[in-house]
């Protein structure tokens, strides 16, 4: 296990720069990811600590050793890929030894590695069985394995269930999660899927065009995004967001529709500037005597029931949890809880 830090790091294609100096800081044993959309530069940014991209400008060190310019076999790494990359002649055994093999391990050592982490990772009834023989979820447990073997001091996982199906994902994100509580090293993990992040970081980094937006806690992101952009990210369904301006005390849209706001907001501070108002689906409820619309799209999970309401032409989505009978068409009344109300400044997007 060993820290990383990622100092100033930037990557250029040519005369384009994609990673503007970033900075992070991972402690010995934490399990970060690195999340955004599509294009946002977190892959890069992994494979650059894994050494298999140059660094443009900046340091990364890995323990107490800058590893910036070393090649990825001398940075004490291993990294999991999206697409399983194993040798489909050889067996999960000789998959999972293999660069033990290439180190010239002795067999027994090796054998006895390979041994321990399939029984971690549930794989100990399939060492003879072939890639082909093996599940989706399989394959991933045996690259993992392969990784685990190695004991490094950082594990890199760059995607590593975007081929599998929803529910599968939801199992191997747990085994995951349960792998690193079990053997405690250093984990980046790269994900484009927020729940991934939610539900298996110790710390979130969250990137968007080649720069760090924010970086917090999963709960600290929720709870207070800094921006519009991570408080659209983060969170799922994706907060309203309503734009208005603060007058007579309340929120009010162009359209005339008054929300209310949070016991910290002054009144006397933000009026005439242009605000977004936020507020997540979830911290939406029926109510008597609130602010009422038509409903619009009806959603029905069985736990749960998402629906679009329009307030005097605004859309806005909501989630409930009771059991509640609203189909196409009915008006509906709702409460916002004052104290979940985020604004944003509208020009710089900034959280007030």
């Amino acid at each position: 296990m060993a820290p990383v830090n990622i100092q100033n790091v930037q990557k250029r294609f040519g005369s384009v720069n994609v990673i503007h100096g970033i900075d992070i800081d991972i402690g010995d044993g934490e399990f970060v990811v690195l999340v955004g959309p599509s294009g946002c530069g977190k892959s890069t940014l992994l494979r650059m600590i894994a050494g298999l991209e140059e660094v443009s400008d900046g340091e990364i060190h890995i323990g107490s050793r800058e590893v910036s310019n070393l090649p990825a076999r001398d940075r004490d790494i291993a990294m999991v890929f999206q697409n399983y990359a194993l040798y489909p002649h050889m067996t999960v055994k000789e998959n999972m030894g293999f660069a033990l093999k290439l180190k010239k391990v002795s067999a027994n050592e090796t054998a006895e590695k390979v041994n321990k982490a399939a029984a971690i990772l549930g794989l100990d009834k399939l060492l003879d069985r072939f890639p082909r023989q093996l599940s989706g979820g399989q394959r991933q447990r045996v690259a993992m394995g392969r990784a685990l073997v190695r004991d490094p001091q950082v594990f890199l996982f760059d995607e590593p269930l975007s081929n599998l199906d929803a529910k599968l994902r939801v199992q191997m994100r747990g085994e995951i999660k349960a792998l690193h509580q079990r053997i405690g090293t250093t984990t980046i993990y790269v994900t484009h899927d927020q729940v991934e992040a939610m539900t298996m970081a110790d710390k979130i980094v969250v990137l968007h065009d080649g720069v760090i937006e924010q970086i917090g806690a999963p709960l600290e992101l929720y709870d207070r995004p800094a921006n519009l952009f991570v408080a659209g990210f983060i969170g799922s369904p994706a907060m309203n967001f309503i734009r208005g301006h603060i007058e007579e005390g309340v929120f009010r849209t162009s359209k005339g529709l008054t929300l209310p706001l949070p016991a910290t907001a002054n009144p006397a501070d933000l009026g005439g500037r242009d605000l977004i108002y936020g507020i997540r689906p979830e911290h939406i409820r029926v109510a008597e005597n609130g602010i009422t619309g038509r409903v619009e799209l009806v959603e029905g999970t069985g736990s749960e029931i998402y629906t679009k309401l329009n307030c005097m032409g605004e859309d806005v989505a909501c989630l409930f949890r009771e059991r509640l009978d609203i189909r196409f068409g009915d008006t509906v009344s709702v409460a916002i809880d004052p104290a979940s109300v985020h604004l944003f400044d509208r020009e710089t997007g900034k959280r007030i």
